[in-house]
């Protein structure tokens, strides 16, 4: 799991969830901002790896805590909100192509010439 990227927030990612984060009341942002931060790339670890929580490395802290803050903030819909914030302003830096419309020409099928 050591080898996956993209886990980090990048620094505009972070400026966008701080700013809704500072307007959440249960979110706790003031307190320690870098701790948060911290919090939400745990969380995108988690995500990412699919591993159990009590596999999260050391340096996100202590996995019991970063569980029962992800916990609470799931009761609170603090993430629901976060998302349909988000959801808004998409970026469209990555797309996908769904391959049942890419069609290819007969003859890369196998197809004799005429």
């Amino acid at each position: 799991m050591a080898g996956m990227t993209d886990i980090r927030l990048s620094d505009e990612d972070w400026t966008k969830i701080q700013a809704f984060l500072r307007q959440e009341s249960r979110a706790y942002i003031s307190r320690d901002e870098q701790a948060c931060r911290r919090f939400v790339e745990a969380v995108k670890w988690m995500s990412r790896s699919g591993a159990q929580w009590r596999l999260l490395p050391a340096e996100y802290g202590a996995w019991n805590t970063v569980y029962k803050r992800f916990v609470r903030w799931c009761a609170a819909g603090v993430w629901e909100r976060l998302l349909a914030a988000l959801a808004s302003d998409p970026d469209t830096e990555h797309g996908m192509l769904d391959a049942t419309i890419v069609r290819a020409h007969p003859c890369a099928a196998g197809a004799q010439k005429n």
